[in-house]
């Protein structure tokens, strides 16, 4: 099959879907890899390391969307700015797009899909189960946001993370609280540890709190009367009481906090608001706060999406494609999410999506002309 990977258009996204290391390993089973010209460029890879490896480089985009069987993308499909039309309407019936699509935010585009004729195999819907780990993109971006996370907190901080003892004194560590401890929040915890602060971490989920406190975090305990441990290990929505409950237990913690780190996401639906423009009012002089939610809404009130403000004298980052920023070691291990799902699914030098698949039936979005993913459809009606 003719695997096809593009250059991203998104406005950020330095990423890209398929590094050279990855291309003769598709070539090993059955598939020729065509790539656009320069579509690695932004993340270190230029296309002489692509040729190397038995790519073929592509000049017109057209050619490329027209003839490729499967379409591999990290963000969802878009307007294209060469030809003005939608990626899904540049490729051809019964082809495959696979890319993170988050169809539950994006049901029209799901639609859109499914009346274009075009295959969606969405790479955060990929279930969590012990053989799909190997591409699990979710966790494999998330934890490098994580790690970029504390660095920005860092970096917008006017004071320093360790304690340090010096002639003219002792500095005190910075506190850093972290509100979620799913893959992000856990790396967010080392990078903050391994950087010298003291770490105070929240979480819904109160089985995580061995896992805080493996990584030398002060687990924050949670409101008691509600489970709130969705599908797949991940969060589920809370009830308006429940988070006014943990919005009371957190506030002390935040407004002694030097920097805080938000994590808070439940898949389909905004980000609950953990942070209010009160508390922020409270908090230190100089704090600083990293708002990972910021793409769906953010964790705190006042975070603007793509924006770096100051609102009562605190600094709040609501950067809203953190791995982009690391966006070689970011391409490299989604590319290796994709290879892992590409030889799963190959079969004599095809994809087959087999529906009773438990990883297809989790991630396969359209299908014939139709929605198949089963909470898409429903709330496509």
């Amino acid at each position: 099959m003719i695997l096809a990977i593009p250059k991203e258009t998104t406005e950020g996204e330095k990423r890209v879907a398929i590094v050279p290391e990855t291309v003769s390993k598709l070539r090993k089973i059955g598939h020729t890899v065509r790539i656009q010209k320069g579509a690695g460029e932004a993340s270190g890879f230029p296309d002489h390391l692509y040729e190397k490896e038995g790519a073929v480089l592509v000049d017109d985009v057209n050619d490329l969307y027209g003839t490729a069987d499967v379409l591999l993308k990290v963000d969802r499909p878009v307007v294209h700015p060469s030809s003005g039309k939608s990626e899904l309407e540049m490729m051809k019936k019964g082809a495959i797009f696979v890319g993170f699509f988050y169809s539950m935010s994006n049901v029209d585009l799901a639609k859109k899909a499914a009346s274009t004729g075009v295959q969606v195999l969405s790479m955060d819907a990929v279930p969590r189960i012990t053989k799909a780990q190997r591409m699990d993109a979710l966790s494999s971006q998330t934890n490098l946001a994580g790690y970029k996370a504390v660095l920005l907190a860092a970096d917008h901080l006017h004071k320093i993370f360790p304690l340090l003892m010096t002639a003219a004194g002792t500095i005190s560590p910075a506190k850093v609280v972290i509100l979620g401890a799913g893959v992000a929040g856990l790396q967010a915890i080392a990078t903050a540890k391994r950087l010298g602060a003291v770490v105070e971490v929240s979480d819904v989920r109160p089985e995580t709190k061995e896992q805080v406190q493996s990584l030398g975090g002060k687990f924050i305990e949670p409101p008691q009367d509600e489970s709130l441990v969705g599908e797949g290990g991940y969060a589920k929505e809370a009830s308006a009481e429940y988070l006014a409950k943990q919005q009371e237990i957190l506030r002390k913690h935040i407004c002694e906090a030097d920097a805080v780190i938000t994590t808070a996401q439940v898949p389909g639906r905004k980000a609950p608001v953990l942070i209010k423009a009160d508390v922020v009012k409270d908090m230190q002089p100089g704090a600083v706060i990293v708002d990972m939610a910021a793409g769906t809404g953010g964790n705190c009130e006042l975070t603007e999406p793509g924006q770096v403000v100051k609102k009562h004298g605190v600094t709040i980052v609501g950067h809203t494609n953190l791995p982009a920023e690391l966006a070689y070691h970011a391409s490299q291990l989604y590319s290796r999410n994709l290879q892992a799902l590409i030889e799963y699914l190959t079969k004599e030098g095809n994809l087959n999506l087999d529906a009773n698949d438990e990883i297809v039936k989790g991630a396969l979005i359209t299908r014939d002309g139709q929605i198949v993913h089963e909470k898409t459809r429903e709330l496509a009606g």
